[in-house]
């Protein structure tokens, strides 16, 4: 069978198109043997060859004379056998680029949940036979950007096609959506066949719209005595709105409140959140991370962002009762009770909750595992997951058995064995039912949590989910595969408006180098995971796949961090500047004799005997049990504790010893050995700085606005470039990247190249030279939102800084007078309004802030709604909403409302 390969792509000079596929006649996949077209005229290319089987393909370029590739976009195409009678199939293709909007709506958020089909009528009929006269013509097109509710149909010049006659268009088949087809005999007439595609309703059975732009057009000349079938790819529908948008709402799950909730969100309360999305016309479901954080078995495993394993689910969010009911009348009524009594409760208790469904847990573990264990069901989920599952269950055990997650301080298995530990985890073992109670829990956690997700993939609404951007210190993936992370150091962020003195999340920084080894296997398998379960995801810190803001372990504050990778000064670099590198000066503690009065105020005397020492330079130093912050931290709190009447000394001296620490112009590079260094962060704040002379003090600016600002820029990008693109191939996923804080120039060129949506939040504007953002210059490629889990609500904020909300009121608001001293509800629906008619393509609101619009229904006191406190790191998450899901439902007034803003921004169409 002979195929000919048509493609129309304009190609610059030193670009040649191939052809590489599943068969041996066009490489097999091997790029360097892949089949070269020839090129014809007016962007045309073809090659005509000789396959006797279906084989796939895609087109590639070739630029020279570097050699490089750059691969089309999308998946393989396919191409198979037509049925008896042809001599030779035309393949018309046009090239799809890698960099294009429309490729979003390809992802899963669209083609599984927002525009899936459930029912795809009869199987598309194989190629059929040749006829007597005329040719086939197999039209497909890509297009997953329309509702169920709708078909797409094609029309034209043709008899076949219709003649432009609205009820005779043919509807093509969805059966292989979001690829349309249909085949259609055209009679042998040479001429030009002009057609478009419109969008059917099923219902009415008309076309409600037609693609835009001049005719599609197809030159039919048929060959005499030939049998020929057209295979013509299309793409693109061009729609007249091609900026699709919609809105959504964020909330964690454990601040979800339901009547039949125990103290806590639940899976089961998703379908509720679900409902009212689409009660009101929102699209998109937004939580936390909900993987299991427990390590301590106290309220600090309430921080989402520490998760034990990046695979196992938090048990907190299983519904018990769901799960199956206890036998004994009398075990279920007091249950029922204390459910009752934690789900009143205004704030999630969360050591009450998970005590009380931890003994449910176990006992209908003993109740049921026999029943569980023996199902084909249980044996699937069991084996799917085995190769984390196992590992969590022992590590869970062993964290139970010797009172702490880190596995370092454990007398056996403190050095993971996969063969130990597998023996250990032996069914027949006396403490089995120890490490199986775990399999049991995680079994339950992915039903829920996937009928949960099931249930708004039928709903049309996106679910999404959370990644967040490190791993536990003491975790399970830390014990399996500790050669994949930096246990040495520590993760966070540098200084911006959460943190002045930057975040330490005490995670360990990822090993590149090793996790590329295996090509990102870890991270891979880590999504594969969650696609089960979400559409949509957001990475948390993005930037930390550019560059990651890695502190020491010794340090305590984030404001000693440096980047990592990085690209150093060296002593000769800095020089050449007219710094000569005076170590002692720059890289130790500045503590001259006045500093110290500033510090430590009515303390000094005491301090200094107890903490510091004269040095040759008639400048202080720190003695040396004091010279890291974690040493300081140590002392202190063990003072605290034996003298509990010398409290407020000790916490004057630590925050006194930390800033002193701080008082430094550069860092030493990790492993230079004193030959490279880092400029240390907001160096321009320190005492040490402004003790310089005005020349040395000239020449670090330039240094740090060029290291911080200009510096890295190509070396971060190529950074990104070589994880990204690796980790978004691994789904079908909707990337969103958390990129606020200190962004570096290449992240919204890498975001934009790969189809990641950004993040624009009102109050922490891209443009450092603006207050605020301003919605309605949102990129389109985005997700806007006024507030996120780690601010104050719209609410909170308006009165936590007077001149601020004046300045926000009169500016952005554009009201002149005075701004109400309460954020009114009025208020909170302009804001609303303005970042549902942004060109966002995604608006997701916080709960709290959407509620915010109704004085009726809306939270007394909105400081009782924050979620995080950033530069709190032992803050308690435990934030829930204040009504119940069932009655949020019933609130007719404020969902009509809500759906109608929704509606009037154009963020609930069809397609």
């Amino acid at each position: 069978m002979k195929f000919r390969f048509v493609i129309h792509y304009n190609t610059q000079w030193g670009q040649r198109l191939f052809v590489c596929g599943s068969s041996s006649e066009l490489g097999a996949w091997i790029p360097e043997s892949a089949t070269p077209l020839h090129y014809m005229e007016n962007g045309r290319w073809e090659w005509e060859g000789e396959i006797n089987e279906a084989f796939e393909y895609k087109y590639f370029i070739l630029h020279e004379p570097s050699g490089t590739k750059t691969w089309e976009w999308g998946a393989n195409r396919v191409a198979n056998l037509p049925g008896k009678g042809f001599e030779r199939i035309d393949l018309l293709d046009f090239w799809r680029p890698e960099k294009d909007i429309e490729n979003t709506f390809f992802t899963s958020a669209f083609t599984r949940a927002l525009m899936g089909r459930s029912n795809h009528g009869e199987t598309f009929p194989s190629f059929p036979d040749a006829p007597d006269a005329g040719t086939i013509y197999h039209f497909r097109l890509y297009a997953p950007r329309i509702d169920e509710k709708y078909r797409i149909c094609i029309s034209g010049n043709h008899p076949s096609l219709g003649e432009w006659k609205e009820e005779k268009a043919v509807v093509l088949s969805d059966n292989e959506y979001p690829m349309w087809q249909t085949y259609v005999s055209l009679a042998a007439k040479p001429g030009i066949i002009e057609y478009k595609y419109g969008i059917y309703d099923t219902a009415t059975k008309k076309i409600v719209s037609w693609e835009t732009g001049e005719n599609r057009k197809l030159y039919h000349i048929p060959q005499r005595g030939k049998k020929i079938a057209v295979v013509v790819t299309d793409i693109k529908f061009r729609y007249e709105n091609p900026f699709w948008r919609a809105a959504g709402v964020a909330i964690p799950v454990f601040s979800l409140r339901s009547e039949s909730s125990t103290g806590v969100g639940e899976f089961a309360d998703i379908n509720l959140l679900v409902d009212w999305a689409v009660r009101t016309g929102m699209k998109l479901v937004q939580i936390l991370p909900v993987n299991d954080t427990v390590a301590t078995h106290t309220w600090t495993d309430s921080y989402p962002y520490a998760a034990i394993s990046v695979f196992a689910l938090h048990p907190i969010y299983l519904s018990p009762e769901k799960m199956g009911k206890l036998k004994s009348a009398k075990s279920m009524k007091v249950f029922e009770e204390e459910r009752k009594t934690l789900n009143a409760l205004p704030e999630v208790d969360y050591e009450g909750v998970m005590k009380l469904k931890s003994s449910y847990f176990k006992a209908l573990y003993d109740q049921e595992k026999k029943k569980v264990f023996a199902s084909s069901a249980y044996k699937q989920f069991f084996e799917t997951n085995r190769d984390w599952l196992l590992p969590y269950g022992v590590f869970s055990m062993l964290r139970d058995r010797y009172h702490t997650p880190d596995f370092s301080q454990w007398p056996e298995f403190s050095v993971y064995d996969a063969q130990a530990v597998e023996a250990f985890a032996s069914p027949d073992s006396a403490h089995f039912d120890d490490i199986g109670v775990h399999y049991f829990i995680q079994y339950h956690l992915h039903l829920q949590l996937h009928e949960a997700a099931s249930y708004a993939r039928s709903q049309g609404v996106v679910l999404k989910g959370d990644i967040p951007i490190g791993i536990y210190r003491h975790s399970v993936d830390a014990w399996t595969s500790p050669h994949l992370y930096h246990m040495n150091a520590q993760a966070g962020a540098p200084p911006d408006d959460f943190a002045i003195t930057g975040q330490n999340w005490g995670f360990p920084t990822y090993n590149w180098e090793e996790m590329a080894k295996d090509d990102f296997a870890w991270w891979k398998d880590r999504l594969i995971q969650l696609s089960a379960y979400f559409d949509a995801f957001r990475i948390d810190h993005i930037l930390g796949f550019f560059r990651i803001w890695e502190i020491p372990g010794h340090a305590v504050e984030g404001l000693l961090g440096q980047f990592s990778p990085s690209l150093p000064l060296s002593r000769e670099e800095l020089e050449s500047k007219g710094l000569y590198m005076d170590y002692d000066r720059f890289c130790k503690p500045y503590i001259p004799a006045y500093l110290v009065g500033e510090f430590f105020g009515e303390y000094t005397e005491r301090a200094v005997s107890e903490f510091l020492e004269m040095s040759r330079n008639g400048r202080y130093r720190l003695q040396a049990p004091f010279q890291t912050q974690k040493g300081v931290e140590a002392h202190c709190l063990a003072k605290q504790s034996e003298n509990p009447e010398d409290h407020a000394y000790y916490e004057r001296a630590k925050d006194a010893l930390f800033g002193l620490i701080r008082e430094v112009i550069f860092l030493e590079a990790p492993g230079s050995e004193g030959k490279a260094f880092n400029p240390r962060i907001a160096l321009h704040f320190t005492k040490s700085f402004a003790d310089l002379d005005y020349g040395t003090q000239q020449i670090l600016n330039k240094l740090y606005d060029d290291y911080f600002y200009h510096r890295h820029e190509w070396f971060w990008r190529d950074q990104a470039m070589i994880k990204l693109p690796a980790l978004k191939a691994a789904t079908d996923m909707l990337i969103c990247g958390e990129d606020l804080g200190m962004v570096p120039a290449s992240v919204p060129g890498v975001m934009d190249d790969l189809g990641i949506l950004s993040l624009e939040i009102q109050r922490m504007p891209k443009n450092p030279e603006r207050e605020f953002g301003i919605p309605g210059e949102a990129p389109y490629m985005s997700v806007s939102s006024p507030s996120s889990h780690d601010m104050s609500t719209i609410r909170g904020w308006w009165e936590e800084n007077r001149k601020k909300t004046q300045r926000f009121f009169n500016h952005i608001l554009g009201y002149a007078g005075d701004a109400p001293f309460f954020c009114e509800p009025w208020v909170c629906r302009e804001i609303i309004d303005r970042h549902l008619q942004s060109p966002s393509m995604w608006t997701v609101f916080p709960i709290q802030d959407l509620i915010a619009m109704d004085e009726k229904i809306r939270r007394e006191n909105p400081h009782e709604e924050r979620i995080n406190v950033p530069s709190n790191p032992k803050h308690y998450w435990r934030y829930r909403f204040h009504m119940t899901l069932e009655d949020l439902l019933k609130n007719d007034g404020f969902n009509d409302y809500l759906r109608e803003m929704i509606k009037i921004s154009g963020r609930n169409t069809a397609f």
